[in-house]
């Protein structure tokens, strides 16, 4: 079995949609931190309805935000 990361790609889906984290953290009565901890995948989870409520005002997946990766994958992203 492959070790896998967590790639989180909200920044990505916020640029899509010219949305700043200010304003979906308001949107979804979440802090303006909370988006960023989010945002920097420096967050050990996250709670199925808070992923919801973010898929509804992006209008997406979890998959549009979320993504694993094989460890050796994001070692040479990094190495980059």
């Amino acid at each position: 079995m492959k070790d896998l990361e967590i790639i989180v790609r909200l920044d990505v889906m916020l640029a899509l949609h010219k949305m700043k984290s200010r304003d979906l953290a308001q949107a979804i009565g979440i802090t303006e931190q909370n988006i960023s901890l989010l945002k920097s995948g420096k967050v050990k989870g996250i709670r199925f309805d808070t992923l919801a409520k973010i898929c509804a005002v992006l209008d997406c997946q979890p998959g549009d935000l979320l993504e694993a990766a094989p460890m050796s994958e994001i070692a040479k992203i990094a190495g980059q």
